[in-house]
């Protein structure tokens, strides 16, 4: 399927020079959203994932419906003050600035096997603050999983020691 048919390319958002890719059409469209959750299930289904780690916001909507697939648990990464127990956080670069990340300090056992999901790879910041948690807490992260890479952004360079699959790039 072409997924790219199905994404919407946003101008000067979130600020000047920025081209944003909205994932929002895809998931407008029931089969294509389906389509594209299927696929990067089953790029995941070999791996014996415990738990996906979606990063907050549209990493809950791709990782939720996968880990549901998969039959596993789903963590959430959230912006820090948003999560309601004991904490871990990391700093990161984004695109377009800098945040902060954080995750319960219970949220992921020792040796479970981990896969990450999010919507888009671009630096590679979030995710690599991402993996840094889910590392910290003893967690083996076995694969990241996107919708969309921004292959020109290289930040698949970051994170070439881990398995990555992108359902699109754009170049």
């Amino acid at each position: 399927m072409d997924f790219k048919k199905y994404i919407q390319i946003v101008e000067n958002y979130p600020k000047e020079g920025i081209r944003f890719k909205d994932i929002t059409t895809l998931m407008q469209d029931g089969p294509a959203y389906k389509a594209a959750i299927d696929e990067m299930a089953a790029y995941a289904k070999d791996k014996n994932v415990d738990l996906v780690v979606g990063p907050e916001a549209r990493g809950f909507v791709v990782g939720c419906p996968i880990a549901y697939t998969l039959e596993a648990g789903f963590v959430p990464v959230r912006k820090a003050g948003k999560l309601p127990r004991e904490v871990i956080s990391v700093d990161y670069g984004l695109e377009y600035g800098k945040d902060s990340l954080t995750i319960h300090k219970d949220a992921i056992q020792k040796g479970q096997r981990v896969l990450i999901a999010d919507d888009l790879l671009a630096t590679g910041g979030t995710i690599e603050a991402t993996v840094k948690m889910v590392e910290e807490l003893g967690g083996e992260v076995v694969g990241i999983a996107f919708m969309i890479e921004l292959g020109y952004l290289d930040g698949r360079a970051r994170l070439n020691q881990y398995d990555m699959f992108s359902l699109m790039t754009y170049n």
